[in-house]
């Protein structure tokens, strides 16, 4: 392992690896092997999406040499107020004209490039410890690394109370856009159907009536990708162009590695109408749970068949067959979400700037960043309070 950017902390010390140097480390594979998101799924994104992020990963020794953990983390050059809508987003924009990096800064980020983040603790039972060595070694790293800003990436809220330490340390946690759960307490899709509101069932039976009346369409369910990918990654940008917030996009070769390396959890639905691929979603299959990753859509068909709809309820119907207990969906697109009765998950972002003075009033400044706060939809959930 290089031991070029060793940072010593209370309980032990800090060295980074490259993801070459991990191949041949056992504490790399336990790392996140809780996690639906273990190692494969952190070197499949550090190989495939290597455009727009420089990815490191921090062993975290104890004081006896043992490896506690192995923390991915990425720099970024980021854009503060994406996804702020009205008055002060017109306002930077304008002081861009004469600066034009004002509020776009290089940011060390825990967590994931495409997902959620996760403490990479080697034991379950040593994330507390985890968070309190990152805490102690994190705004050190990221000066050596001339970052401005230190974020914790869309942590779920099950991590407040391990992550207390940097919320006592200087760090403002502000709400992320949270994923969406719905519990599948059913035995299939009718008897789930059944419980939402009268206006609902009315407007979906609409839709899909409309589908139906439409050529046939068919869905088939792979877990490798790769014979399709030239038809479905067009759909998939097709729907990534058209969202407000865009972090990362990804590849071709996120496709088929995932497909090809995560077998036992990637899940590609796919629909045809006449021969031809109208949409598709891929989902990822952890326990009892499906994670709804992203959809592909053909919208030279989609708005008129409504065809988002009914691919949640094809997706949902499946998992139901399988006796999965939740379906998460991704951040964004509340509206839909909150008719079919799904709760919120929070996310949080916990965020520090590297200089001590400048931080206290960066942390006031950035409650008005926050992206939940520009999104009328999320107040109307029943656990918006949670956020």
């Amino acid at each position: 392992m290089q031991h070029a950017d060793t940072i010593q902390f209370p309980q032990g010390a800090v060295k980074t690896a490259t993801l070459a140097e991990l191949q041949s480390c056992q504490a790399w594979n336990r790392a996140l092997q809780s996690k639906c998101k273990d190692h494969r799924y952190y070197e499949i994104i550090e190989e495939t999406l290597q455009d727009s992020f420089e990815y490191h990963h921090l062993l975290l020794q104890d004081d006896s040499g043992n490896i506690r953990a192995i923390q991915p983390v990425f720099f970024v050059r980021q854009n503060l107020i994406e996804g702020v809508p009205g008055k002060i987003s017109s306002i930077v924009d304008r002081v861009r004209k004469i600066l034009p990096r004002f509020l776009t800064m290089r940011v060390l980020m825990i967590g994931c490039a495409a997902g959620t983040g996760d403490l990479a603790a080697c034991e379950e039972k040593d994330e507390m410890w985890v968070a309190n060595a990152l805490q102690a070694s994190l705004s050190n790293y990221a000066k050596r690394n001339k970052a401005s800003l230190v974020v914790l990436k869309d942590f779920p809220a099950t991590y407040r109370s391990k992550l207390e330490p940097f919320s006592a340390n200087g760090y403002a946690r502000i709400p992320s856009m949270p994923m969406t759960r719905l519990p599948l307490h059913y035995n299939n899709w009718d008897e789930y159907f059944r419980t939402l509101s009268k206006a609902t069932r009315k407007d979906l039976r609409r839709k899909f009536r409309k589908a139906e009346r439409a050529p046939k369409i068919e869905m088939e369910i792979v877990s490798d990708i790769t014979p399709l990918i030239d038809e479905i990654h067009p759909l998939y940008l097709s729907v990534h162009e058209r969202s407000p917030l865009k972090f990362e996009t990804l590849t071709k070769d996120y496709f088929r590695a995932m497909g090809q390396r995560m077998p036992d959890r990637a899940r590609f639905f796919v629909w045809r109408q006449l021969g031809k691929i109208v949409a598709f979603s891929f989902c990822l299959v952890c326990g009892d749970k499906i994670y709804d990753e992203c959809i592909g859509l053909d919208y030279s068909v989609a708005l008129d068949l409504h065809l988002y709809f009914y691919t949640l309820r094809d997706i949902i119907s499946w998992a139901l067959e399988q006796g999965l207990k939740y379906y998460y969906s991704n951040p964004l697109n509340y509206e839909p979400k909150l008719h079919l009765d799904c709760e919120l998950v929070p996310l949080d972002l916990y965020v520090m700037h590297t200089n001590l003075l400048l931080n206290p009033i960066f942390g006031r400044f950035l409650k008005y960043l926050g992206p939940t706060r520009h999104d009328p939809v999320l107040q109307r959930f029943p656990n918006a309070d949670q956020l």
